[in-house]
């Protein structure tokens, strides 16, 4: 079945932040989302999710266990499962990236009190 951010199931989320599910099921999922500038998501974990974080366009900054990357177009990070993270834009531009999880991470999200 072929997908685009033009036909799959689209929400928002953070502060005007986009998410569409170009797949989803219980194995494995792939979102692709889209942050305006000077937004973030919030630092938090997954306690069986792993997933990989791939940038399409834009500088990422990434926040993964106790390390800060400076992540641009063609780059991606793994993150295994209870490690903590957090994906912000700080740039003047969008950020655009794929999220793919395995099992999808729906559901598995624990936020971090910082």
């Amino acid at each position: 079945m072929i997908n685009s951010i033009y036909t799959a199931e689209h929400y928002k989320w953070g502060t005007d932040c986009d998410g569409w599910h170009l797949l989803q099921s219980p194995g494995l999922s792939l979102i692709q989302e889209l942050m305006p500038p000077d937004t973030g998501e919030v630092l938090h974990y997954h306690e069986k999710a792993e997933q990989v974080f791939y940038i399409l366009d834009g500088v990422a900054t990434f926040k993964l266990g106790e390390k800060i990357w400076t992540m641009i177009k063609g780059d991606s990070i793994h993150v295994l499962p209870e490690v903590k993270h957090q994906i912000t834009n700080r740039s003047s531009l969008p950020l655009s990236f794929l999220v793919i999880s395995a099992p999808k991470a729906h559901g598995d999200r624990v936020v971090v009190e910082e």
